[in-house]
């Protein structure tokens, strides 16, 4: 077995070497498979073909679902090949690490296979429909609606939040089938397509000049009976193994650190200046060896929790990767733009550059890290009764 799999090592490091190109290593462009979004990027657009062809968009998703099909040793061999040259994910997005995951452990065969291999090729970006005006944190709470119409229910409500929702083509939604039943139950999940007739997407404007959140509106909007996954009103466990995805981070360990970004170090001595090749402020260097090193040991973490779980997503435990992967995006960003001084916080742009405006955004946006994808006092909630085992 140690010859197979160093085998697979050797071959792996090869095709790499050989395909992946220039411009798909360091940072840069990755496809979400939306279809209104076009790849401009000559490299990323070969890279994403040719990963798409070897499976290893979803590597471990099976073959039949355009997946490689790898066992948990073989894929982390990859993520730490692909790390080795700084190869960038071909594909990342909503259908990779959440609703894909989701059909695969809860969906019907005929799912699976309408779905699942136009997410591996790239075909399609998912957006999610959970939070709603007045229910946020308490999703529980969703008024949104869904009327059973025979072959079809019929959506009307409003959702909030809605990420990539204006590039999505569809979108996996929570929904109320049962107004009479405990909040908790009467709930279920459902797939729609977004361009339709009566779901109408206006992007809502942030802090930080972005538009990645939309509100979402359903007018009488139609979503097939073959697509309710799960039984009908019982949708609050798949959406809450969907959250669980969601809040793993697995991509990250392909991508690189927890921040998003690496560099720190480098950026500190541009900064700060250096002596013997060291950051010279003993203050700094020290916050920067700190961030570097917990950044390290989340990692670990994260790969530990693919092993334990023969590659798949762990349950609560998922709620310490967002927890502590949030509250580093946030050190990250703090950190770069007080080093920075008076060039960390720039808005204008005839007088900052593009790198030091896109900090600024940056740092905005991380802000809310802690709150989206449930907030950080909730994810401590989850692990005090579901990890720990503490009481009420």
């Amino acid at each position: 077995m140690a010859t197979e799999i160093e085998a697979f090592r050797e071959e792996t490091r090869a095709w790499l070497a050989e395909y992946c190109p220039p411009g798909a290593r360091g940072p840069g462009p990755i496809s979400n498979g939306s279809t209104k979004i076009v790849i401009e990027d000559a490299d990323t657009r070969v890279w994403l073909e040719r990963m798409v062809e070897k499976g290893w968009t979803v590597p471990t998703w099976p073959t039949a679902y355009g997946g490689g099909g790898l066992n948990k040793q073989e894929y982390l061999i990859l993520l730490a090949e692909m790390r080795r040259i700084d190869a960038r994910p071909a594909l990342s997005g909503f259908g990779t690490s959440m609703i894909g995951p989701t059909l695969l452990e809860l969906g019907s065969e005929d799912q699976q296979l309408r779905h699942l291999p136009r997410i591996a090729r790239a075909e399609v970006e998912w957006c999610q429909g959970y939070s709603e005006p007045g229910s946020g944190s308490d999703l529980a709470s969703l008024r949104t609606r869904a009327d059973d119409a025979g072959d079809h229910f019929v959506i009307n409500g409003q959702k909030v939040w809605t990420s990539g929702a204006h590039y999505a083509d569809w979108m996996f939604c929570l929904v109320r089938t049962d107004f009479d039943a405990p909040k908790h139950e009467g709930i279920s999940f459902v797939l729609l397509p977004m361009d339709q007739p009566g779901v109408t997407v206006k992007p809502i404007r942030l802090i930080s000049g972005e538009s990645p959140f939309n509100e979402t509106f359903f007018d009488n909007a139609i979503a097939r009976k073959e697509d309710l996954v799960g039984e009908l009103n019982k949708g609050w466990t798949v959406g809450k193994r969907l959250l669980q995805h969601e809040r793993s981070g697995m991509e990250s360990l392909v991508s690189g650190s927890a921040s998003g970004a690496t560099g720190l170090a480098a950026e500190a001595k541009r900064c700060l200046g250096e002596r013997d090749g060291r950051i010279k402020d003993p203050q700094y260097r020290a916050s920067v060896l700190r961030h570097e090193m917990n950044n390290r040991v989340f990692r670990l973490a994260q790969r530990r929790a693919v092993e334990e779980s023969d590659g798949g997503t762990p349950g609560p435990v998922t709620s310490i990767f967002k927890v502590y992967g949030s509250e580093l995006q946030q050190e990250y960003y703090d950190l770069l733009t007080q080093m920075r001084g008076a060039r960390g916080f720039g808005w204008d742009a005839a007088t900052f550059s593009e790198a030091e405006l896109e900090t600024t955004r940056r740092w905005l946006y991380y802000r809310a890290s802690s709150i989206y994808s449930g907030s950080n006092e909730i994810q401590r909630n989850i692990i005090a009764k579901r990890v720990l085992g503490l009481p009420d």
